[in-house]
């Protein structure tokens, strides 16, 4: 993808229209290239959509040069919105009480996907950066999410899972917990036998992107069998980025 970014342009969903274009890029992404399903999911329209979606807000990416086209997005879901849906769409797979102890403001990021053409480039962190302005004006002090390994093997992982265990895990207060129901260990491999450099060479984008921001995983990982993804939850503390990072990815508005 060009280096040069100022095609991409980084907005919330305002219309019907553009939830389905966000939706359509789901299912290009989650459905047609990674196997996986769900009771909502249209096939015949070709939208990968659930019942979180009309309670959420939708971080799109558009490239202005394909007018109409969305070639990135974020779901992004406050407290309020998750009390309307009934919960947390986390909380299918962890246990988030530590989270919702903490009296902190909670936004849950998820649905985070890109076409094909523009990964590799700055298209996520354009995305981050709208994220970041959302998170700015909202005055979030915590972001968590799921994020994934393709498969639905853990010991296919089993370095990046361990490596994430014995670097990355969150404090105990900040951490929640995978359900009993598809839990699996994390710690697979003992931290001297892991290929640190090897293994974050291979990370999953998104979760590399996590942990640049500062971000730490819950205790053990979820098989999720409907979307054929090994997940691990993320946790952001705001508080805790350093400034110069705040400063990268806000534009210095927070």
């Amino acid at each position: 993808m060009d280096s040069n970014d100022t095609h991409l342009i980084v907005r919330l969903a305002a219309t019907d229209e553009d939830l389905r274009a966000v939706q359509r890029l789901r299912y290009e992404v989650f459905v047609e290239e990674l196997g996986g399903g769900g009771t909502m999911v249209d096939h015949t329209n070709r939208l990968e959509r659930d019942v979180f979606d009309p309670h959420a807000a939708h971080i799109l990416l558009e490239d202005s040069r394909h007018p109409g086209r969305v070639v990135g997005t974020y779901r992004l879901m406050s407290q309020g919105a998750a009390a309307k849906a009934g919960h947390f769409y986390t909380e299918a797979e962890y246990d988030l009480t530590p989270l919702r102890q903490s009296g902190r403001k909670l936004l849950e990021l998820g649905r985070s996907c890109l076409h094909h053409d523009y990964r590799g480039g700055t298209a996520m962190f354009r995305l981050w950066q709208g994220i970041a302005d959302y998170v700015s004006r909202g005055g979030f002090d915590v972001l968590f999410g799921v994020a994934s390994f393709h498969g639905q093997d853990p010991k296919a992982h089993a370095e990046a899972l361990s490596l994430l265990h014995h670097r990355y895990l969150a404090p105990r207060g900040m951490r929640p917990k995978a359900l009993e129901a598809a839990y699996h260990p994390m710690g697979l491999t003992p931290e001297a036998k892991i290929d640190r450099v090897g293994v974050m060479r291979d990370m999953p984008a998104l979760i590399k992107a996590y942990l640049r921001l500062g971000g730490r995983v819950g205790e053990g990982a979820f098989v999720d069998r409907a979307f054929n993804t090994v997940d691990v939850c993320l946790v952001v503390d705001v508080a805790a980025m350093s400034p110069a990072l705040k400063a990268r990815y806000t534009g210095g508005a927070a």
